[in-house]
Parts: C-alpha cells; sequence; structure tokens
C-alpha cells in the first residue's frame, strides 16, 4: 500500500505560512480549450451543527464529514473566522467523500481558549477511506492567532483526508481551503454551482461605514448613560487635523484615535441591562470607512499572523442589544493588537465580573485604552505589526464606574463610588491573577497624561483617584 500510495501522490511540500498568506489569485482565463479550469473551494464550517464531543456525521458545505472527539464551537473561546470553527480534543475529523483533480489543501489551526500547544497530523486514503497514510511532519499548533499550513500535491487520483490529534489540549480549526485545477467532482450542500471561486483570500475585507445610530438602543449623546460622561479624557475633536487625538462617534461608543498608531489612544462606553440582549457575535471584523483622507486605514485581516489578537476596547458581549451594536464593535478602529492570553484571559474575566454588576442592578461607566509601543504575543516580541502601520502598545488599562441603577449619575458620584482601575503588561505570560495589576486612576494618568474624571469636582476627583478598589 505504501508504495502504491507513493507512485500515486508525491508530496511536494508541506510549508508553513500564515494566515494572511492563504491563497494566491488563481485566474481563470485559459490559455487553450485543454487547459483546465482553476477552482478554490473554501469549506469554512459555518454550516451545520454539532455541539456535542461525540463520535457522528454533519453535514457541511462540501459534504459529510465524520466528527470523533470534534464539535463545532461558537464559544468566545472558541478561535474563528466568523460563527463557529472545528473545536478538536482528542480524535479525529474525516472527509465521507473524495475531492479530484487536487493541487494543494491549506489548513487553518489554533489553539483553543487557554490550552497549551498541540499536534495535528494530516492523513490521506486513495481508496475511498480504506486505508489511510500521513502526509508529510505534524502541523505544530502553538498560536492563539491562525496559522495556515499548506500541503502542496501532486497526482490526479480522488482523494479524501483526515485531520487527527492526540493529547487532550483543544484544537481550533477553519477555512480549510482546496485548490486545483478541474472538476474538483463533488456537490455543494448550500446553493452554490463549480464556478470557480476567484476570491482573494489575501485581500483586505471591505470596509464598513459608520453605524447609523438610528435604533432605540443608541445611548444619549449627552447627560445620563451617554458614552462619554464622566468626560473627555484627552480633549478630542473632530477635526481632521487632530492626527493623534481624532474623535470618533461610533454611536455605541465613543473613540479617540490615533492616526500614527492606527489604534484607539481610549475607547469610552456605558453599560446597563439595556446592551444586554440575546444578539449572538456577529465576528464582522471589518474596516472603518469613516477616517479623514490621509489616515490609514486597518483592514479586517492585517493583524493575521501576527502573534496578536484583534483585541476589542468595547467588548462585543457589552452590545448584544442588536446586530447593528454588536457590528460596530467588530470595526478595526475598536480594536489594539493584543496578546492573545492579554486578551482571552486576563481581559475577558475583568469584563465578566463587570457584566455580572450590571446583572445585579448595578451601571458601569468604562473607559479603556493603551500606551507606550512593545507588547509580547504568541510569536515573541513585536513594535508593530502589518508592515509597520499598526503599533502594538506596551500597556493595556481600564477604569470601570461602578454605580447602583439611577438617575443623575454624575450628582450622585461620591467618595464611596467604587472605581475598578487596571493597568496590564501586554504579554502573552501575563500572570493569570488580575488582580495583581490593580491600580489607582491617579497612576493611570500619570502614565498616559489624561484626565480621566474631569466631570467631577476636583476635590472629588482626588479622593476617587488615589483609592485602589479591589472586587
Amino acid at each position: 500500500m505504501k508504495k502504491l500510495f507513493t507512485s500515486a501522490l508525491l508530496i511536494v511540500a508541506l510549508l508553513g505560512c500564515k494566515k494572511s498568506d492563504t491563497v494566491t489569485p488563481i485566474t481563470t482565463t485559459a490559455v487553450n480549450a485543454n487547459v483546465p479550469a482553476p477552482y478554490i473551494i473554501k469549506e469554512d464550517f459555518e454550516m451545520g451543527t454539532k455541539a456535542a464531543y461525540a463520535i457522528g456525521p454533519v453535514t457541511i458545505k462540501t459534504g459529510i464529514w465524520s466528527f470523533d472527539d470534534a464539535l463545532l464551537g461558537k464559544l468566545a473561546t472558541d478561535i474563528k473566522n466568523n460563527a463557529q470553527s472545528v473545536r478538536l480534543r482528542t480524535g479525529k475529523i474525516e472527509m465521507n467523500f473524495d475531492i479530484d483533480s487536487l493541487s494543494m489543501i491549506k489548513i487553518n489551526h489554533a489553539k483553543f481558549g487557554s490550552d497549551g500547544n498541540s499536534e495535528l497530523t494530516v492523513w490521506v486514503s486513495i481508496d475511498k477511506g480504506a486505508t489511510y497514510s500521513q502526509i508529510g511532519t505534524p502541523l505544530t499548533t502553538n498560536s492563539s492567532t491562525f496559522i495556515t499550513d499548506s500541503i502542496k500535491i501532486t497526482g490526479n487520483k480522488p482523494v479524501r483526508f483526515q485531520i487527527r490529534k492526540t493529547g487532550t489540549n483543544r484544537v481550533n480549526i477553519d477555512d480549510i481551503i482546496f485548490i486545483g485545477a478541474g472538476k474538483p467532482s463533488i456537490t455543494f450542500n448550500e446553493p452554490a454551482d463549480n464556478t470557480p471561486d476567484t476570491t482573494n483570500y489575501s485581500t483586505p475585507a471591505p470596509g464598513r461605514g459608520l453605524p447609523t445610530g438610528s435604533g432605540p438602543d443608541v445611548p444619549p449623546t449627552d447627560g445620563d448613560n451617554s458614552n462619554m460622561l464622566f468626560g473627555n479624557p484627552s480633549n478630542a475633536t473632530n477635526s481632521a487635523a487632530v492626527t493623534e487625538n481624532y474623535l470618533i462617534d461610533k454611536k455605541y461608543y465613543v473613540v479617540s484615535y490615533s492616526s500614527s498608531r492606527a489604534t484607539p489612544n481610549w475607547v469610552s462606553w456605558h453599560l446597563d441591562e439595556t446592551y444586554l440582549g440575546s444578539t449572538p457575535r456577529q465576528d464582522n471584523f471589518a474596516a472603518f470607512l469613516g477616517l479623514p483622507t490621509g489616515y490609514y486605514q486597518v483592514q479586517s485581516n492585517s493583524y493575521s499572523g501576527s502573534g496578536f489578537d484583534r483585541g476589542h476596547n468595547c467588548p462585543s458581549a457589552d452590545r448584544t442589544s442588536s446586530v447593528e451594536a454588536n457590528s460596530a464593535t467588530f470595526l478595526m478602529t475598536n480594536m489594539i493588537p493584543q496578546a492573545p492570553q492579554n486578551n482571552q484571559r486576563t481581559w475577558a474575566d475583568v469584563e465578566t465580573l463587570l457584566r455580572a454588576e450590571v446583572n445585579k442592578g448595578y451601571e458601569v461607566y468604562t473607559i479603556m485604552g493603551s500606551y507606550g509601543k512593545g507588547g509580547i504575543g504568541s510569536n515573541g516580541f513585536a513594535e508593530t505589526i502589518n508592515n509597520g502601520k499598526v503599533t502594538v502598545p506596551k500597556r493595556v488599562w481600564k477604569i470601570a464606574i461602578i454605580l447602583p441603577k439611577g438617575n443623575g449619575d454624575l450628582s450622585r458620584t461620591n467618595a464611596d463610588t467604587r472605581i475598578l482601575a487596571i493597568d496590564t503588561p501586554n504579554e502573552n505570560t501575563l500572570d493569570t491573577d488580575w488582580k495583581k495589576y490593580i491600580t489607582t486612576v491617579d497612576a493611570i494618568e500619570k502614565a498616559t497624561g489624561y484626565d480621566l474624571l474631569s466631570k467631577l469636582s476636583t476635590d472629588l476627583q482626588k479622593k476617587l483617584q488615589a483609592k485602589i478598589y479591589v472586587p
């Protein structure tokens, strides 16, 4: 069998590359009538449902797959490009169909949540699944953002694949891409045809403009429940000439934006039960089209392969009252390059705590920002990403003013008001106990130069800003 396999299918290379390099566009213009038409087929795992690890079939876009100790994960800790991805524990996923005329397969994989490193192996069958042989060396999964590994294949026989892993560390898999020329000989399970997909997967996704802000869940522009009730920390303005402190009102939150860093300086928003609904996480990352001419426009894939997450300032889960509200949080002007463990563990825990306070009958005014240059992501230290266009911050901070639900929020803020202030290193190795990074508002002001509670009286500011609150 091994000799037959070797002669039928020659592995040319096992190439490691990052997600931003996924697919080079393929022209569909034939040189002559005898040249087979190229195709690119992407299995994005957006179709179908499988919520348990038990072995079983699942029907998705490309056909029926078998999932053994695997499911389709939708959790915030699942690394995914859209709504869901494969979460593989100890077992395998396997195609129950063949694909023909294949020249390359690309597999996106990442560590699930805070799980450790793992390995995947890829296996191929040329006899309709009766026997399998491993292709190449194991794929190392050591990043919390997607790594794309490519396997180039020669041979013109129908094949099917298994992806296997051992060990209990979980792995997410998404957007498996099949590249070939000729007829793939598969039937899609959603409306489609076999017209070659000429999508350039390395081209940044088109952007979106400002949210309309027309829904009933839009915060007021001033007064109680407004996004900047406690002040404009840096006196940001919407003058395009003020490139390092440009004010953007996203309706559901407000941003001071730095053009040179291509990240927010700070983001400010209000949270109460009004904004916590049943809208699912949209995951529709997109560039923001409202920036002035001359400002660099960060794209949805600008962080790809960098080792840093697209870290929300205003969290997705703080805006689940409508699709528009949640989508607004996925604009790239709300993102910073954030170390995966900082984003998925430390700040996720803080955000969960604050939403729990809202569910207990409180409301929260939050200001979050970052400063400095240089962080440590899953690929190591970096000062910039995206060819130097996006600055990686050194520190990430947040203050949260926690008030009992009510009216006259400024006037009823007093010396006993709880204010949580946190300042963390933007590092993948930071301590798991986020409470170790609790600080004072005074310390954050000193580090940033901002005036964070400017709408309060000077005397009250002094009292509150010197306090340390530990939940």
